[in-house]
């Protein structure tokens, strides 16, 4: 297991192989499909980012209400659904994305182009995941729901890397 923090940096990134188990702590940003689409509109017509995404981890999810807890449920969804707008983002300074399933093709050359990582969390696994989330708040798209931008500070979170860097992909190599 490779204990890794969040933001990441390029050595830590540059060590990661395709299967590695990792331990995330630090901070980390979710967003969907809406929060992306909203992202990349900004980008396009020219406007600042409600967050920094230089060096930052994107974790596909939408976490369900807290009911008293940090963090409701928070398993990670399809990653394919954000596969259109994510050489944009990692053109931008994204360097790791969090989800589960495959990549397209021009994904996979993008992380590997760009040297970022993709990794998998367990899916079926959210009410898990929630203990290992220390802070959680809204910082972009409120009006999202569970889909807005939340900065979440997590501790020992589990991971498998999925795409490393040099563009190996699990998903090819089963």
């Amino acid at each position: 297991m490779k204990n890794m923090i969040s933001p990441l940096k390029e050595k830590d990134i540059k060590a990661l192989r395709a299967g590695d188990e990792v331990s995330l702590s630090g901070v980390i940003l979710t967003a969907r499909d809406q929060a992306h689409l909203r992202l990349c509109e900004l980008v396009r017509k020219g406007k600042p980012f409600p967050v920094d995404i230089k060096g930052q981890v994107i974790y596909y999810c939408g976490p369900t209400p807290a009911g008293g807890s940090v963090i409701g449920a928070c398993g990670p969804t399809t990653s394919s659904r954000m596969d259109e707008f994510t050489p944009e983002l990692l053109e931008l300074g994204l360097k790791g994305m969090i989800g589960k399933g495959k990549r397209s093709r021009e994904v996979r050359e993008s992380i590997r182009d760009e040297k970022a990582v993709y990794f998998v969390a367990p899916a079926g696994a959210g009410a898990y995941l929630s203990k290992r989330v220390r802070t959680c708040e809204v910082v972009a798209f409120e009006d999202l729901g569970p889909e807005a931008i939340y900065r979440l500070e997590v501790e020992n979170f589990p991971l498998i890397v999925a795409i490393d860097s040099l563009g190996n992909d699990i998903y090819e190599n089963i």
